[in-house]
C-alpha cells in the first residue's frame, strides 16, 4: 500500500529553508502533491522564496530523499514552478508568518 496524501504531507514538513529555518511546508512552498497509486509514484510541485534561491537544490534534493523513503513510492518527481509567484502575506501558514514578522 503507498503512502497516503497526509503521510506525504507529514513527509515534507520538517523540511526547512535553510536560509530562513522555517518549514517548507508551512511557508508554503509546496503547491502540489499528486500521488498515482498503481505505479507508486508521486509527483510535487514546489516553489522556492526567490527564483536565486542558491539552495534551491538542496531543499529539491530533501524532498525527493524524504519521499522515497516513504511505503509504497517507487519514483518521486519534484518540479519547480515560479507560477504564481510566492508570496508569504497569502501563501504562508500564521506560524511562519509570525516568524517572519507579517503579523
Amino acid at each position: 500500500m503507498m503512502a497516503t496524501e497526509e503521510e506525504i504531507w507529514s513527509a515534507l514538513k520538517p523540511i526547512q529553508d535553510p536560509e530562513i529555518f522555517i518549514g517548507i511546508v508551512d511557508l508554503g512552498l509546496i503547491y502540489k502533491v499528486e500521488r498515482d497509486e498503481p505505479n507508486g509514484k508521486v509527483r510535487i510541485e514546489m516553489t522556492l522564496t526567490s527564483p536565486a534561491c542558491p539552495l534551491g537544490p538542496i531543499i529539491r534534493t530533501q524532498a525527493h530523499a524524504a519521499l522515497t523513503k516513504l511505503p509504497g513510492i517507487k519514483e518521486v518527481q519534484v518540479d519547480l514552478v515560479w507560477i504564481p509567484p510566492w508570496d508569504p502575506r497569502t501563501m504562508a501558514s500564521e506560524d511562519a508568518k509570525l516568524q517572519l514578522g507579517l503579523v
